[in-house]
């Protein structure tokens, strides 16, 4: 598709995206530390930090903004390869191919210089988003009444099956206690069954991960993250997909489109936090399904924001910084995982040791860093490179 005829907006809310999770969160939450007794560094630290268990802060938005957008470009790129003369097979052999890539992409990511051998574990976002990768296109395929359908059914059936896993005894919840479980993962009543490692997910996994060859038992994931977290978070992408079709409509106007978008957040937002109290808790970390309504309501209401400022009011060149990022989103989310840490060295090295140094040395450190990634993305703009899978 040429870049002339791309939604601005789509690629400058990605953008803002990946540039919060490149960032490191600014090195803010390590600032907040020297300021223990400040309430507004506190509050500064909460939202560039994950929230332990349940509740939500906006560092937790970024993994399903992510998503949401990958749902958001398949309509386009299903009808772009339809009008190329593909059909249901070479759509869903292109699907397969890109999610074998994105899984074994994110197996390479997890796996630290000193495992010793692969890691074969999955909680990574590239791999989420290939385990649900070929559903996603094949049901966005169909259209988006079945999108519709489809999330449904897995909120709720995904649902029954935490419900009917049965609560943990006391012996098994003392055999976690070496995993330091955060309080607020120690829930009571029925949301017990959705409890950090003693979860239905969390026990495939010990079934599931222990099949690949380790070098010791799987046990459990530290933060609570879980393969299965890719069925829900298809639910997310659905949403997405959903999104997609309704942005590619021309029955609309663009402020029609965009009142649509606040509303429908809002809505989401209101059913997502109702179902936090009644049907399961927000946890993203096992991505439940008040997560999925709640999450949704979130991002809907920040691309909201994004299609205001740029197809509403015209403000491309505002987002400008945020399309370079945008565009090349895998580029840097890469980049990101492997080099952070030598280009934080290269740039001690080479004059700003000083600097880090200093009491605002994180903030500098981590800016720094992004500081050369977004150039990098620049430059390959400027190429006109994109990196694609």
């Amino acid at each position: 598709m040429p870049v002339s005829s791309r939604l601005v907006s789509l690629d400058a809310f990605r953008g803002f995206v990946m540039l919060l999770m490149a960032s490191s969160g600014f090195g803010l939450a390590q600032m907040a530390k020297t300021q223990p007794d400040s309430w507004l560094w506190q509050q500064v630290a909460f939202h560039v930090s994950h929230v332990p268990w349940a509740g939500c802060a906006l560092w937790d938005l970024i993994q399903p903004s992510f998503m949401f957008m990958v749902g958001v470009a398949v309509p386009l790129s299903v009808r772009r390869r339809r009008e190329e003369g593909q059909g249901f097979f070479g759509l869903g052999a292109h699907a397969l191919l890109r999610a074998v890539l994105l899984i074994l992409l994110a197996v390479l990511l997890t796996t630290r210089a000193g495992d010793g051998m692969t890691r074969w574990e999955f909680p990574n976002v590239l791999a989420q988003i290939g385990l649900g990768y070929v559903f996603l296109v094949l049901i966005a395929g169909l259209g988006w009444e079945y999108c519709l359908a489809a999330i449904l059914v897995i909120l709720s059936g995904y649902w029954v099956w935490f419900f009917q896993h049965p609560l943990p005894t006391v012996e098994q919840m003392a055999a976690f206690q070496g995993a330091k479980p955060p309080a607020e993962g120690l829930l009571q009543g029925f949301f017990a069954h959705w409890n950090i490692h003693t979860n239905a997910a969390a026990d495939l996994d010990r079934w599931l991960l222990n099949l690949f060859p380790r070098s010791e038992p799987f046990v459990f994931n530290a933060g609570g993250y879980q393969t299965l977290n890719f069925v829900p978070s298809l639910a997310t992408m659905l949403a997405g997909a959903i999104t997609g079709s309704f942005l590619l409509t021309s029955r609309m106007t663009p402020r029609e489109k965009c009142a649509r978008l606040w509303i429908f957040g809002i809505v989401c937002l209101l059913i997502g936090t109702i179902l936090g109290f009644v049907a399961c808790p927000i946890v993203k970390r096992i991505w439940t399904p008040s997560w999925v309504v709640f999450s949704t309501g979130w991002v809907l209401l920040m691309l909201g924001f994004f299609y205001t400022v740029v197809e509403v009011l015209g403000a491309r060149r505002l987002v400008f910084p945020l399309v370079v990022v945008g565009m090349n989103s895998i580029f840097i989310y890469v980049m990101h995982s492997l080099s952070a840490g030598w280009i934080r060295d290269q740039l001690a090295k080479h004059g700003m040791a000083s600097l880090f140094a200093s009491p605002w040395g994180p903030v500098f450190e981590r800016c720094g860093v992004l500081a050369v990634l977004w150039l990098l993305c620049y430059w390959l703009y400027r190429q006109r490179a994109f990196l694609r899978l």
